[in-house]
């Protein structure tokens, strides 16, 4: 599949998504019904965003039978101020040790890093996604 071209992150756009927010991810299922979680992320300094998650889920498996998603994400004090974004999978992560050091990073993002959270996902089959942003959709309130 070839990707479509990488979207343009304004800088109020990007400020937003470096927040540790709590993104809803989209996708569908073998016969088309939508699916959604709430996931961790990261934006990269390359404009993509990094996700993970342990291997039996629903939405990795989606992921990798249909590589396109979306994302809302949502301002924790105004849920009317959000960003869309479209997203594709740029790269799978399946290493296991790569994926496990991911959750780890995502963790102390998300202050979830105490000792017993790091060594239960250290423990974890894990996968990494790389997700690239194809379109943006900014409902941040100026």
């Amino acid at each position: 599949m070839d990707l479509p071209p990488p979207a343009t992150l304004s800088e109020r756009v990007r400020a937003f998504l470096e927040q540790p927010l709590y993104p809803t991810l989209a996708t569908s299922g073998p016969d088309g019904e939508p699916h959604q979680a709430v996931i961790w992320y990261r934006l990269e300094p390359d404009n993509t965003i990094l996700v993970n998650s342990r291997i039996p889920r629903r939405w990795p498996a989606e992921l990798r039978r249909d590589r396109r998603a979306s994302l809302a994400v949502t301002d924790l004090g105004d849920p009317f101020n959000w960003v869309g974004l479209q997203v594709v999978v740029e790269d799978v992560i399946d290493d296991v040790p790569t994926a496990r050091d991911d959750i780890v990073e995502l963790a102390v993002r998300y202050a979830e890093d105490d000792e017993d959270s790091v060594a239960r996902f250290r423990s974890q089959e894990r996968i990494s996604f790389r997700l690239r942003i194809v379109a943006v959709h900014d409902h941040l309130e100026e």
